[in-house]
């Protein structure tokens, strides 16, 4: 979803942060060195913009800080001098949370790249930010060790980001999310003070979980520099299955059942007609196109009780009209059959110039529903859309598959989501479920938490950042917007933030 306004969003002089002078540019060298630092147009442009479509603003600078402290340096700089800071790691985001202002700093993150201790006794893992999500899979399952959560991204994005974004992914049904993985995080704060929050302690109840404040936080609070992940055993052995439906309805109908006779599959995702043509042009994988519903289903554990859920999983599914059904015999067949959900995104991006993909969340017994409605919106406002998403938790994608040139069609575009949005909020779901608020959805965010949980969340980040320079404009605008001539010197700018004209 992109609303128009956000093309120009929050302009630096608008929230009365310092343009980057060739003196702050110096002590910004001088705290992380020169070859660190990066202000040519070519780099500018390289940090411009994350994974989500029409959203774009040229940095003021970027810099690649080399150690914890460097960071808190930068931060006491930043506050200082008055220029916001923008961390990033992959820029895989999809709600714009690491696109940055006008004169921002962006702190770059991905070359904090190690995995600095797995302990197989406490079954824990320490990493730095930067670390890829897919890499921290292999490395601790060489070791017989499982970290479920796995974003669609996973091949490149990296744990900080996932972190401050609270990402979900394909296992999220049994497995949970990011934040139910997160034990404990190094942090640098916006005073550019270093905490310490959690360990590898289990039970933990000291003081306020300052922990669960940070992760989901989009940058806002803190710049995490390690996170203590927990991790399991690695299941036995899994078995993957294809199953297609002639309706829509039918496919809906078994993902209801499968869930009520208490059967908890690893995944259990969705396709809907548009996208299983598509990804079957892409990637050749032999799927029927004449159907309207795919599920890529899932169970792991124990051999015994794989099998036994995998048997009454099947059954339920020709129960309820299951018309073709495909049962990986080994390991290269389930990646195959995986890669029909895990290829969705890019097989559908090949169709039109620009992508827009959302992810409105329902609770998963009116996955039905929303879907139903989704393809209303569309047909109404004569829009292409692909849908797919995890049918199991009722985190759905819908696809909106368009050209930025048409501005027309961007319009209708934007349009639809904002139906697709409340329709997901009336049934009560959410704006996002895995993505963030970050930029594009901001706007929706007090329709969904209401006025009083916004001003809540203004507040606490007024006291952690009162400033206002760690990622400042994601989650939600600074209010009200100053009128009248701007402040001229620091000590206005401060007159301005203590009386709650900002954040």
């Amino acid at each position: 979803m992109v609303d128009r306004e956000l093309l120009l969003f929050m302009p630096a002089s608008s929230i009365f942060f310092a343009m980057l002078s060739g003196e702050i540019l110096s002590k910004l060298a001088s705290i992380s060195s020169s070859s660190n630092l990066f202000t040519s147009p070519e780099d500018k442009i390289a940090y411009s913009y994350d994974g989500t479509p029409l959203l774009q603003q040229l940095p003021g600078a970027v810099i690649r800080p080399r150690s914890a402290e460097e960071v808190s340096q930068i931060v006491r700089l930043a506050n200082q001098e008055g220029f916001p800071l923008v961390a990033r790691g992959s820029g895989s985001g999809l709600s714009g949370g690491s696109v940055p202002l006008e004169d921002s700093v962006i702190i770059l993150m991905n070359h904090w790249n190690r995995i600095l201790e797995i302990d197989e006794q406490n079954l824990t893992v320490w990493v730095e930010p930067g670390v890829i999500t897919g890499q921290l899979h292999s490395a601790v399952e060489a070791r017989g060790l499982f970290y479920p959560p796995d974003p669609g991204s996973a091949a490149i994005c990296t744990i900080g980001g996932n972190v401050a974004e609270n990402a979900g992914g394909l296992r999220g049904l049994k497995y949970g999310v990011t934040k139910d993985y997160v034990m404990g995080l190094e942090a640098v704060l916006a005073n550019g003070e270093r905490v310490r929050t959690g360990g590898k302690s289990v039970k933990d109840v000291a003081g306020y979980n300052l922990k669960d404040w940070l992760v989901g936080s989009e940058g806002t609070l803190g710049i995490f520099t390690k996170i203590l992940l927990r991790l399991v055993p690695k299941p036995e052995t899994a078995t993957t299955m294809l199953v297609f439906f002639d309706r829509l309805s039918d496919s809906a109908e078994a993902v209801s059942a499968i869930i009520a006779s208490r059967i908890t599959p690893a995944a259990l995702e969705f396709l809907d007609n548009t996208t299983i043509r598509c990804v079957e042009d892409y990637a050749r994988l032999g799927l029927p196109t004449n159907l309207e519903a795919l599920l890529m289903i899932e169970v792991d554990g124990r051999k015994a009780v794989v099998d036994e859920d995998a048997d009454r999983i099947l059954s339920l599914c020709r129960k309820h009209g299951a018309s073709m059904i495909n049962v990986a015999e080994n390991e290269q067949d389930a990646q195959r059959l995986k890669s029909a959900r895990k290829v969705a995104f890019a097989a559908l991006a090949r169709i039109r110039p620009t992508t827009i993909l959302e992810d409105a969340t329902v609770p998963r017994s009116l996955v039905a529903p929303m879907l139903e409605f989704i393809q209303q919106v569309a047909r109404k406002r004569n829009l292409t859309f692909g849908n797919f998403g995890h049918a199991g938790d009722g985190n759905l994608h819908p696809t909106c598959l368009t050209d930025e040139r048409d501005e027309k069609e961007i319009h209708a575009a934007e349009a639809a989501f904002e139906e697709i949005f409340e329709k997901a909020i009336e049934l009560g779901g959410t704006i996002t479920g895995e993505h963030g608020t970050g930029l594009t959805k901001k706007k929706f965010l007090e329709r969904q938490v209401g006025s009083a949980a916004v001003e809540l969340m203004r507040e606490i980040k007024r006291v952690v950042d009162p400033n206002a320079i760690l990622n400042p404009g994601k989650i939600f605008s600074p209010k009200p917007r100053c009128e009248g001539p701007l402040p001229g010197n620091r000590d206005q700018l401060q007159k301005f933030l203590d009386q709650g004209a900002f954040v």
